[in-house]
C-alpha cells in the first residue's frame, strides 16, 4: 500500500504548471471538516496545453489506472489528448490515489469552480481549493451515501464561517 502524500501530488502539479482546483474530501478537510480521505480529487482546466502539463505531472507521479485486484494499477496512455477523452480518471500514483474529473456533479467544471476557489497553503505550496459552498453543491448533486453523511458537518462549518 502506498502512503498517501497529497503534498507530493500538489508539488508535481505545481512543478508542471497545471491549472486545477482541488475538490472532494480533501477540499472539505482543508475547509475544516473532521474527516479522513485517502485520495485527492482534482478538476483540471481543459485546454490542450494544460492537459499536456497534467500528463507530464502524471508521468512524474507514475500514475496508473486504479483497478480492483491490481494494487499497482495498470499503465495507460495519459497524453493530453487521451486524458480529454474520458470524463473521470481514478488513478493510483507513487504518492497515493488521485482522481481526476472534468465536470464534478452539480458543477460546470473548472471555470465554474475556479471562480470562487480559495488558495490554501499546504506545506508551503499554494493549492487552489474549491469553495466550501461548491464542495457542498457537488456532494449534494452526487447523492452518494458517503457524501450524504458528511453534508451536515459541511453545512455547519459553512454557516459558522458566514457568522
Amino acid at each position: 500500500m502506498v502512503e498517501f502524500a497529497p503534498q507530493d501530488v500538489f508539488a508535481a502539479l505545481e512543478r508542471h504548471g497545471v491549472r486545477y482546483v482541488l475538490v472532494g474530501g480533501l477540499a472539505a478537510i482543508l475547509h475544516g471538516a473532521p474527516h479522513v480521505t485517502t485520495d485527492a480529487d482534482i478538476v483540471p482546466e481543459v485546454g490542450r496545453e494544460n492537459l499536456e502539463r497534467l500528463s507530464a505531472a502524471l508521468e512524474d507521479l507514475n500514475a496508473r489506472i486504479r483497478v480492483a485486484g491490481e494494487p499497482a494499477g495498470i499503465p495507460f496512455d495519459h497524453s493530453g489528448e487521451s486524458l480529454a477523452r474520458v470524463q473521470t480518471w481514478n488513478l493510483v500514483t507513487d504518492r497515493g490515489n488521485l482522481d481526476i474529473t472534468f465536470v464534478p456533479s452539480g458543477t460546470r467544471g473548472y471555470d465554474d469552480l475556479a471562480r470562487d476557489a480559495q488558495s490554501v497553503v499546504v506545506r508551503g505550496m499554494q493549492v487552489p481549493v474549491a469553495s466550501l459552498a461548491d464542495v457542498i453543491r457537488s456532494k449534494e448533486a452526487a447523492g452518494r451515501e458517503k457524501d450524504r453523511l458528511v453534508l451536515p458537518v459541511l453545512r455547519r462549518i459553512l454557516a459558522e464561517s458566514d457568522d
